[in-house]
């Protein structure tokens, strides 16, 4: 058995996350990426030039860490650097999502963070989310910047362009990226309403100390 088809039950988990990151509004139909580890020296991740709403499992490719296509017919994404720099540099990372939120990325534009103090859910999920300074996509200094800050954070607010998670499981990285842009919203909200009352430091430092 070839390696592609070796790992079919694989890369239908990352088809169907796709999916459901556009269903559920979180990126269009060419934005955003997402992976996973197979093992050791692959991962499987989405193709560029495909319908994000539809993505079936043989449109996702396989590449080895080292950045070879193993789906040649399958052009790789133009973030596939940045996947391939944060697995390299993060053993305890398995799965990979990155896409366009429109109110967590909007912070992306703003010199205003996103408050994950305001519920205990977000705290827990999302910690204090790292803004990564602006590098055009698809490129080596993206990658590289990302993959610096992806040893310290596993939400990651990438300037002018959108949002990373990381996580050992696309399961948890798809929570980390739905709360977050749950958390942006309702910072905007209590920003408009002026009626901030955030949880307090020491409730702040229970929770990381559970959950962080």
């Amino acid at each position: 058995m070839d390696e592609p088809e070796k790992y079919r039950n694989e890369r239908k988990e990352v088809a169907r996350f796709m999916r459901r990151l556009y269903r559920h509004g979180l990126t269009t139909t060419s934005g955003g990426n997402i992976s996973r580890r197979l093992d050791d020296r692959l991962i499987a991740i989405t193709p560029s030039a495909t319908d994000k709403g539809r993505m079936k499992w043989k449109e996702v490719g396989i590449m080895s860490l080292t950045g070879e296509n193993l789906t040649p017919h399958l052009r790789p994404s133009i973030e596939h650097s940045m996947h391939i720099k944060i697995y390299n540099s993060n053993k305890v990372v398995n799965a990979i999502i990155h896409a366009h939120p429109v109110y967590a990325t909007s912070f992306t534009a703003m010199k205003h963070a996103i408050d994950t103090s305001l519920t205990a859910e977000a705290r827990a999920i999302c910690g204090e989310p790292k803004l990564v300074p602006y590098a055009l996509m698809g490129t080596e200094k993206l990658a590289d910047t990302a993959a610096q800050h992806a040893r310290d954070s596993d939400v990651m607010l990438l300037e002018n362009h959108g949002v990373l998670t990381t996580a050992p499981t696309l399961l948890q990285a798809f929570d980390k990226l739905e709360v977050l842009e749950n958390a942006a919203k309702m910072t905007l909200i209590v920003e408009i309403s002026g009626g901030k009352s955030p949880l307090s430091k020491s409730r702040l430092t229970e929770i990381d100390r559970i959950f962080r």
